[in-house]
């Protein structure tokens, strides 16, 4: 295995694969995007109070599709990090995907908030708060970044 000196990473950040390690944020981030996927396999799981925790955190179901429609690029995220060699294209592109799908889920809360509906609790405006610090997150921290890129994987 070659290490490119430039890339400042010791041997133990990569896998066994030669790929730079994702980061434990990144996948909280794809978690966290992921929200109203897990909220429905939870309340599948628990299936004599699954309505009512959906309608606890969803009162308007369109808000529930919405948010399952917003998950879907953090789902295909979770399924594309074994095949980061693969599809090395898709790969690369998929971390503006992750953020334009932060940004897009950002502006719909903006327009929530607008509207008057989310302001009954404080756990949607705390959401958003993470979903603002998550793009962030993944716009300028350096590994998240590199491990996009096809240069840091071991030779």
């Amino acid at each position: 295995m070659n290490i490119n000196p430039l890339s400042g990473y010791q041997p133990d950040e990569y896998d066994a694969r030669g790929q730079l390690r994702l980061p434990f944020l990144f996948w909280l981030i794809l978690l966290l995007q992921a929200r109203t996927w897990l909220l429905l396999v939870m309340a599948g799981a628990s299936r004599q109070q699954g309505n009512d925790l959906l309608a606890l955190f969803y009162p308007d179901r369109q808000a529930f599709w919405v948010g399952l429609a917003l998950g879907l690029p953090a789902l295909a995220g979770l399924l594309l990090t074994g095949y980061r060699t693969r599809l090395p294209r898709l790969w690369h592109a998929w971390r503006s995907v992750l953020a334009l799908s932060l940004l897009i889920n950002l502006l719909w809360q903006g327009w929530q908030f607008t509207q008057g509906d989310l302001l009954s609790s404080p756990l949607p405006l705390l959401l958003t708060l993470f979903d603002l610090l998550a793009l962030l997150w993944l716009q300028f921290n350096r590994r998240c970044r590199d491990c996009f890129l096809p240069e840091h994987h071991l030779n």
